[in-house]
């Protein structure tokens, strides 16, 4: 286990070379975000994903959503891509939003019971990004045990998992208290599955259809109720007071999908 410096510039690229080495070889990083810290797993590799959540105490249930390091990446994994869903991620991208898409259907990936869905978020935070975009894309969920409030500073992280973690970014306080939104692009209309940092109007400003609330998702929907219950990074986060909405909010959590544990 290694906890690096990321505000000084010559510990923080050493970091980030031992962070891409440990995801290649399937471990487990700790990295910052906009919203809280996240625990990282190579998002193609289904051992390291299965350790992500294993570590967390979550199931497959639970996937956790990607992160990505640039907008383009968004065709890559997601298909049937809406317009208006390219309208909200040029508006809000980088920052508090999770897209649940339908998932390229021909990715060599396993990250949990999604039912051909992939909740995806680009996080604004400058070391997140650098990783990114040297790994590609990464499975992040938010850096607690299930059930515990997620986490803002590397120690906390380091307090939950200590060495079942490789290597921690440590950039400082991180995120504002609130996990991301998250909405649900895989159905006849958008649907916000989560209400975070974006509020709906900010969210109707960009989509006027997500103005008034859908009808609710019906029950049995695994993939949606998987990401409303994860964290954020994307969907299990953490509320300002510091409670957990287990079974949400991140993240970012992202989750963050909610993150408290999505990587938000």
């Amino acid at each position: 286990m290694n906890v690096y410096d990321c505000q000084d510039p010559a510990e923080r690229t050493t970091g980030l070379d031992e962070a891409v080495n440990a995801l290649g070889r399937g471990a487990l990083v700790v990295l910052p975000t906009d919203t809280v810290y996240g625990i990282a797993a190579d998002a193609f590799d289904g051992r390291a994903v299965a350790g992500l959540l294993a570590a967390k105490g979550r199931g497959r249930q639970m996937p956790p959503p990607v992160l990505v390091g640039t907008v383009e990446t968004l065709d890559g994994l997601a298909t049937e891509v809406p317009a208006v869903v390219r309208d909200l991620v040029k508006t809000f991208w980088p920052g508090p939003l999770t897209i649940v898409c339908l998932a390229q259907p021909s990715l060599a990936w396993d990250l949990g019971d999604t039912d051909g869905t992939v909740a995806l978020r680009m996080p604004a935070d400058e070391t997140a990004i650098a990783l990114l975009r040297r790994t590609g894309p990464l499975a992040v969920s938010s850096a607690n045990l299930s059930g515990q409030p997620s986490p803002h500073t590397a120690a906390q992280a380091v307090a939950y998992f200590g060495d079942k973690v490789a290597v921690y970014l440590d950039a400082g306080r991180a995120g504002g208290g609130t996990a991301s939104t998250i909405v649900d692009a895989t159905g006849e209309r958008l649907t916000i599955l989560r209400e975070g940092a974006l509020t709906r109007a900010e969210l109707a400003a960009v989509a006027p259809e997500l103005a008034e609330e859908a009808e609710p998702t019906p029950d049995g929907d695994a993939a949606a109720d998987g990401y409303t219950s994860s964290d954020d990074t994307s969907p299990n986060a953490t509320t300002p007071d510091g409670a957990t909405s287990d079974g949400v909010t991140p993240d970012g959590g992202t989750a963050a999908a909610g993150e408290g544990d999505r990587a938000r």
